[in-house]
């Protein structure tokens, strides 16, 4: 069994168009599916992953009725894809929106800095990991660079910052925050320094540089950071549209220096824990 924790798919009549977007904005980085739904199953026959995690995005105020509406169909739909929610920092009644993604089943959002021009630390998002460590739901958010922005609204060192106290204000020690991109994407050295040993996940999405165009570790150093940080919190993650699941699951699964044991937490123990 394999769990694919971060992937990303599109209403069909905004598929093509979002995915042309997409691509312009990151310097014509490759696609490999058509970011429908069917283009994800597909993809996932091909690669024997069982499960995918689908991260929707909300780009602006507004969009939470819209984007849930849709995640909660593919919940409904597809036994093989869980759709987590999305909500943007400046929605009114966050903490209200969250208790309503809780009752009707999600197990948890994707929130993502940079399109929403927000950095990590604001209040706005602050108050949504509070409500989502207190909950229970599971938190994944884009880290270090993309490559469609010139500005990083979440830094490692900061990750680490707003992790510490948000734990430390929900009286909480469960893991809860997931930070994509093994830490922070092109922030590989921050990210052994600030996030290396902290209690939360970390995703493996975009993290092979020869398999991720944006990417500056090797396997070496991706399994070295799996190591030091514990294979109890590293999930297995492709980003699909934007890597080959198929390319993607064959190379972790030939890693070397990774026990049997390691590479099933990875694939799939974690993030049955996570979606139990």
């Amino acid at each position: 069994m394999i769990i694919d924790f971060h992937t990303h798919v599109y209403p069909d009549k905004m598929a093509a168009r979002t995915i042309e977007l997409l691509t312009l904005s990151t310097n014509a980085v490759t696609p490999y599916s058509d970011g429908t739904i069917r283009g994800l199953l597909s993809s996932m026959e091909k690669a024997g992953i069982g499960r995918s995690v689908i991260l929707p995005v909300a780009t602006r105020k507004g969009q939470f009725d819209t984007i849930n509406r849709f995640a909660a169909e593919i919940n409904r739909t597809y036994p093989q894809l869980t759709s987590f929610g999305g909500i943007h920092p400046q929605d009114d009644d966050p903490e209200e929106k969250l208790l309503r993604l809780k009752e009707g089943g999600f197990k948890g959002i994707k929130i993502h800095p940079d399109y929403a021009g927000t950095f990590i630390d604001d209040e706005g998002y602050r108050k949504i990991l509070l409500t989502c460590a207190r909950l229970g739901l599971t938190v994944v958010t884009h880290a270090g660079v993309d490559p469609a922005f010139p500005e990083v609204h979440c830094s490692p060192e900061t990750a680490r910052k707003v992790l510490d106290e948000t734990m430390a204000a929900a009286g909480t020690t469960e893991p809860f925050l997931v930070f994509a991109h093994l830490g922070g994407m092109m922030m590989h050295e921050e990210v052994k320094k600030h996030l290396v040993g902290a209690n939360c996940y970390l995703d493996i999405s975009c993290s092979f540089s020869t398999l991720s165009q944006f990417c500056e570790t090797g396997d070496e150093e991706v399994t070295a950071v799996i190591k030091a940080h514990g294979a109890d919190k590293i999930l297995f993650a492709t980003d699909s549209p934007w890597n080959d699941q198929k390319a993607y699951a064959e190379h972790f699964c030939a890693l070397p220096g990774l026990s049997d044991r390691e590479k099933d937490l990875i694939l799939h123990e974690n993030a049955e824990r996570l979606l139990s």
